[in-house]
């Protein structure tokens, strides 16, 4: 008889992440874009995907299967029947329903119960440019049940426009937006790779977000430089909508980026 396995999840020195995102086959978004570069910084990374497809959505089509908010809850008692459940971070990003963001909702829960000291770093996916990518009933869910409890809040400005009902026009207007998300909720934006940086470093760098922000915008510059030259060099069109991120052939700037850019402090 086999003896029993204990402790299979002890911490690693840097952290544990459970990252819940997209994935596709082929591309790098979601937990694509996510995984690889946390590794690289030190974390033990486990994803979960929330969705499966062939390709991300920018592309003429795609295909695939979407995790329900059940079968999340399946995996998260599977891994807590095994005494698994410790993480130090939790990691959000594109979810397609108001039932499975719920569950992540409970996930935390779950997850605090364990660590009350977990971080909840939440890219909350729902749109760009004026248009929303997921369902309207999930803007409230949003709004009201995750901003209260995420650590770490990374919108684009059409997503703190919808969280804030505030409209930015102005440098002064963002600022003003974070004020406003700030006391909703979260203590301290954007796109999958932003968003694991921004985890990576600012754990690395607890007290000093200035840093944090600097090496991660540095890391996240470096790669899209970089895709743009490979592409520019293959010579296909830099301005085409499918341009996938050059993650794996950028890993020394993830690892040790060059800060070009300088964080400024506002009064």
């Amino acid at each position: 008889m086999a003896p029993p396995i204990l402790s299979l999840a002890l911490p690693s020195n840097t952290g544990r992440v459970l990252s819940i995102q997209s994935h596709t086959v082929q591309g790098y978004v979601g937990n694509k874009s996510a995984v690889f570069p946390l590794q690289l910084l030190g974390y033990d990374v486990d994803p979960i995907n929330s969705v499966q497809f062939s390709n991300h959505t920018g592309y003429p089509t795609f295909k695939g299967q979407v995790l329900n908010g059940q079968q999340l809850w399946d995996l998260i008692e599977g891994l807590e029947g095994n005494d698994l459940l410790f993480y130090t971070h939790l990691l959000t990003g594109y979810i397609g329903s108001e039932s499975f963001l719920n569950t992540v909702l409970q996930v935390v829960n779950k997850l605090r119960s364990t660590n009350p000291g977990l971080t909840y770093v939440c890219d909350p996916v729902m749109g760009d440019e004026g248009k929303l990518y997921v369902p309207q009933e999930l803007v409230s869910v949003y709004r009201e049940k995750v901003v209260p409890v995420a650590s770490v809040l990374t919108p684009n400005q059409f997503e703190a426009e919808l969280l804030t009902g505030f409209r930015i026009q102005s440098e002064g207007h963002g600022r003003e937006a974070c004020r406003l998300l700030h006391a909703a909720g979260p203590s301290k934006g954007t796109g999958d790779l932003m968003t694991a940086l921004l985890l990576g470093w600012s754990n690395k760098y607890p007290d000093n977000l200035e840093i944090a922000a600097e090496l991660a915008v540095s890391s996240l510059q470096a790669v899209l430089h970089r895709t743009l030259s490979d592409y520019k060099s293959a010579g296909h069109d830099s301005e085409s909508t499918s341009l996938e991120i050059r993650l794996i052939q950028s890993q020394d700037d993830i690892r040790t980026p060059q800060v070009k850019l300088k964080a400024e402090i506002y009064s």
